[in-house]
């Protein structure tokens, strides 16, 4: 059975889920197809800002080239507080071939900053605040909204309907959400 919420039962899984304590199946979810994912490990404390915890997982590869090209990583390395959706390398390649290539020429910068600036929220915004609130806006002035589906025994958690794999990454400035695709924000 599938069905969307925005509130109560979502929020409680977001919150077990922060904490590792999210239910875990043993087959392949009949929703969406997922496969279980281990029991989280105790999460480390923050041991740099957003670029250097980015960095050190080596998956955000892409995004940080991005970030660089767009002259966004001094933003990013900032005081802050603030939260990224961050989709990793493999979310860049499902955009259509050589858009990343185009993105990254320096005639480009504006649209590349304004793809990214899509992808930040001002604040340090946990999962469970995120789909509390609903909706947040980003630093480039557009939309995000939040959402959960259930799915039997565990929950997924998306942005603009696209599934959130990793939540509260802590970093010593924000916080990052890992995405499976690249938001784009609306054409104006």
């Amino acid at each position: 059975m599938k069905r969307s919420l925005l509130l109560v039962p979502a929020l409680a899984l977001a919150l077990a889920a922060s904490f590792g304590l999210a239910p875990v199946t043993a087959h392949a979810c009949p929703g969406c197809g997922c496969q279980p994912k281990p029991a989280a490990a105790e999460k480390p404390k923050p041991t740099g800002d957003i670029v250097d915890v980015a960095a050190s997982t080596g998956k955000f590869k892409t995004l940080l080239a991005a970030a660089e090209a767009a002259g966004l990583v001094e933003v990013l390395k900032s005081d802050g507080p603030l939260t990224i959706m961050a989709p990793h390398d493999k979310a860049f390649a499902k955009l259509p071939a050589g858009t990343v290539e185009s993105l990254l020429k320096p005639e480009n910068k504006d649209k590349l900053v304004a793809i990214l600036t899509y992808h930040v929220i001002e604040g340090d915004i946990k999962a469970a605040d995120a789909l509390k609130a609903g909706t947040a806006t980003t630093v480039q002035g557009g939309t995000l909204t939040f959402e959960a589906t259930v799915h039997d025994d565990h929950i997924h958690a998306s942005v603009n309907g696209v599934n959130i794999s990793a939540t509260d990454i802590s970093a010593s400035n924000g916080t990052i959400h890992v995405i499976d695709e690249v938001l784009l924000p609306a054409a104006e």
